[in-house]
């Protein structure tokens, strides 16, 4: 149960009531990420100011990191925006979060902290798995999904908080498989499959059934509001809305936009979320990849194209923005659309490289990490905690490179 003596702080609306009052009208929201810099959450602040005044969001999320590894900034990013005039958002993870024994109690901790601070609204996640394991286990009395923690709010708070939960219309990435040499694809395979470095994944017509049913219990358990993974083929997320209409899912569903800032953050988050990247949009981030502007100016055109097909198919009730806690992108898309009311919104990104996510300290395929030996890029984590690693700074003859098969204690990853 709640605390009773919740402080007296004026607290957010629920979204779900927010977009019951709009109805008809349109709306957008952000998404912002606690930065790695004292510097870089002063510039933060300042960017929420200058976005909350010029885009007057409907709602404001800020992420919570894995294993709670942002947690403390998370809520103390979380308390500013509520402050601030923001509807906060805040995302909570539920797995990897014991504390002094109890794998429930640092969950508990941090939903009383945000209602204490009136903060009203959750997004309700699972988290990732530790090092080296491909699927999460469950300490004794712990949660195992995101599932567990929409069923913990309601029984614990009630109706006090609203609910999001996550909704992946290309399949979950630990749904999505390699599609073998031989294996053919139905049609609606077809639409959510995806191609990295030559190799096709998709997640697979009984495994995306799984997944939707999977959905429908988040929200019966009481999540009000579906918000989408990221994805850059518009005709793929109208088709999962109209699979969620058909089992039943009737709660608000809102489309997530990752703004196009640069190429390598492209580039990384599609492949390790396998996520479906259409050709000619590969194509043209290709023939950008050392023009910083112009892949700024290609995804501010790209998102206005794609949200013009969302408003277009009827299906959406705003969009909501990835900004990677930048600016110009996402005033370029919605100057494009006049959505704001305000034409000619330019933003300032000259403090990208304050913009940098505390991350994960569990390094991935593609991580960069050092160990006493050498340092190089993670090739693999397998089950059995050892780490695959191409060394970048030797070359053998014929150029090749050695790699180090290292325990996950002996390394660190390194952050850019």
């Amino acid at each position: 149960m709640c605390s009773s003596d919740i402080k007296t702080t004026i607290a957010n609306p629920k979204i779900i009531d927010l977009l019951g009052e709009k109805k008809d009208e349109f709306f957008t929201s952000l998404e912002f990420f606690p930065p790695r810099t004292e510097n870089g959450v002063k510039n933060l602040y300042a960017r929420m100011d200058r976005m909350r005044d010029s885009l007057s969001p409907l709602f404001s999320d800020i992420t919570w990191g894995a294993g709670g590894s942002t947690a403390e900034l998370t809520m103390d990013i979380a308390v500013q925006m509520q402050k601030t005039g923001h509807v906060t958002n805040m995302h909570l993870t539920c797995t990897n979060m014991e504390k002094d024994g109890d794998p429930i109690g640092a969950v508990h901790d941090a939903l009383q902290k945000a209602h204490d601070a009136g903060i009203r609204n959750i997004v309700a996640l699972r988290g990732d798995p530790p090092a080296g394991e491909e699927e999460w286990t469950a300490a004794d009395g712990g949660f195992t999904c995101a599932l567990d923690l929409v069923k913990y709010i309601r029984k614990q708070f009630g109706d006090e908080f609203g609910i999001a939960v996550a909704g992946y219309p290309e399949g979950h990435p630990n749904a999505i498989t390699e599609v073998k040499d031989g294996e053919t694809m139905t049609e609606t395979e077809k639409v959510r499959c995806c191609v990295h470095d030559g190799v096709t994944y998709v997640c697979k017509d009984e495994d995306y059934k799984k997944e939707m049913k999977y959905l429908k219990e988040k929200v019966d358990a009481g999540g009000d509001v579906i918000i989408s993974q990221m994805f850059f083929d518009a005709d793929t997320f109208i088709t999962f809305v109209k699979d969620c209409r058909e089992i039943g899912i009737t709660c608000p569903i809102i489309p997530g936009l990752m703004c196009i800032t640069n190429y390598n953050g492209f580039k990384k988050m599609t492949k390790f979320c396998k996520t479906r990247v259409p050709e000619a949009l590969n194509a043209k981030v290709e023939s950008l990849k050392d023009d910083a502007d112009g892949i700024k100016q290609f995804g501010i055109d790209f998102g206005i194209e794609i949200s013009k097909q969302l408003l277009e198919s009827g299906t959406v009730p705003g969009l909501h923005f990835y900004t990677l806690n930048l600016e110009k992108v996402v005033y370029g898309i919605i100057d494009g659309l006049d959505l704001s009311g305000k034409k000619g919104l330019t933003g300032d990104d000259s403090d990208e490289k304050d913009m940098k996510a505390v991350g994960s300290a569990w390094a991935r395929e593609g991580d960069k990490v050092a160990s006493i030996y050498a340092q190089g890029t993670v090739k693999a984590v397998r089950s059995s905690g050892i780490t695959e690693i191409d060394v970048e700074n030797w070359v053998l003859a014929g150029g090749q490179k050695p790699k180090m098969y290292l325990r996950t204690d002996s390394y660190e990853k390194v952050f850019d």
